[in-house]
């Protein structure tokens, strides 16, 4: 099924045309629970890997042991989960049984768990170019993959993160047992196999980046437009409704939330750099939901297992990564950054 993005509350060109100019497209990626293939695009599936190629691993995270969690005991413990919030229950009944909290404890409390060797890198995302419009890609590549460590990383609390492009046709005997971690450090970092809706949307940049005339005056048609609005559904704001789009995306602007903006340059050669992905756990929220999909409109289930957070990815504290790749070379280091 595909996802729609409704129509913004408002052109916000016709107000200020100086933002058109400004306008990016970017693809969101719609992640939704599924069973994709190592041919689909996805979020947390399979990777198309080449069987003579080694899988990567974090170098900083050797064995034999490492306090985390089970990765196989997360997974459970989020089915049990689901399962019991779609159950009807009396009220005053708990939520889970003396048997189910047992397993879902297992799956947030951490230990120390043996991992033989270092710890194998985790399939974050795979995108083919033949569904998501624009994807930058290396020429004659057409794949790119992302993996990270589900461990944190110093000095910004992010996981360690690699990047591959692909010729999908050169990928002429695949990997189909690839190695897992025995332990992860968070299960923030361990996504939920999705497969992907992309859909391309129209950006404009968030207001840290405006310049600071046009974001006062933008400032100031938002605290009259609040004023007059007769109810909270009412009220229309630049940031939240009609600047960046939330959730996973391919290219499009930067969600600066809280920082500033800052100068980014390639650590290689000091080019700059443009957005790549971002990586988000949440597509809308009470703040976002004008960008909640028409096709969603009518979900009353419970929010944390539903078609908003089906990938079970937490960056931060609610927040989000962005990787930026070099506008010169893809050979270049990528930067990634949380906001």
């Amino acid at each position: 099924m595909t996802r729609t993005t409704p129509p913004r509350p408002l052109d916000v060109t016709t107000l200020y045309p100086e933002l058109a100019p400004l306008a990016r497209t970017a693809v969101r990626l719609h992640p939704r629970a599924g069973t994709p293939s190592a041919t689909d695009s996805s979020i947390g599936g399979p990777l198309l890997w080449p069987a003579e190629e080694p899988w990567p691993s974090c170098p900083e995270h050797q064995g034999p042991r490492h306090r985390g969690l089970d990765p196989v005991d997360v997974r459970l413990g989020r089915r049990i989960l689901a399962e019991a919030w779609a159950r009807p229950r009396a009220e005053g009944q708990e939520l889970l049984t003396d048997e189910e909290r047992v397993i879902v404890d297992r799956g947030v409390k951490k230990t120390r768990i043996a991992q033989d060797g270092p710890v194998p890198l985790v399939p974050v995302a795979q995108l083919y170019a033949s569904d998501v419009p624009g994807l930058p890609c290396p020429e004659g590549a057409d794949l790119l993959q992302v993996l990270w460590c589900p461990f944190d990383h110093d000095p910004d609390y992010l996981p360690y993160t690699e990047l591959r492009w692909r010729t999908a046709a050169d990928v002429t005997a695949q990997l189909t047992d690839p190695p897992r971690p025995s332990v992860i450090g968070s299960a923030d970092y361990l996504p939920e196999p999705c497969v992907l809706h992309p859909e391309p949307v129209t950006e404009y940049p968030a207001p840290h980046e405006l310049p600071e005339d046009l974001a006062e005056r933008i400032n100031a048609w938002e605290e009259e437009n609040e004023e007059e609005a007769g109810d909270e559904d009412a009220e229309v704001y630049y940031q939240y409704d009609l600047a960046v789009a939330p959730g996973n995306k391919v290219g499009g602007h930067a969600p600066w939330s809280f920082s500033d903006p800052f100068p980014m340059s390639c650590q290689e050669c000091g080019s700059g750099v443009r957005p790549l992905l971002t990586v988000d756990g949440v597509e809308w929220d009470g703040g976002s939901g004008s960008w909640r999909p028409l096709e969603d409109a009518g979900y009353a289930g419970h929010h944390v297992d539903g078609p908003a957070c089906a990938t079970h990815l937490n960056i931060g504290r609610g927040y989000n990564m962005q990787l930026y790749i070099c506008e010169t070379s893809y050979d270049h280091p990528h930067l990634q950054n949380m906001q």
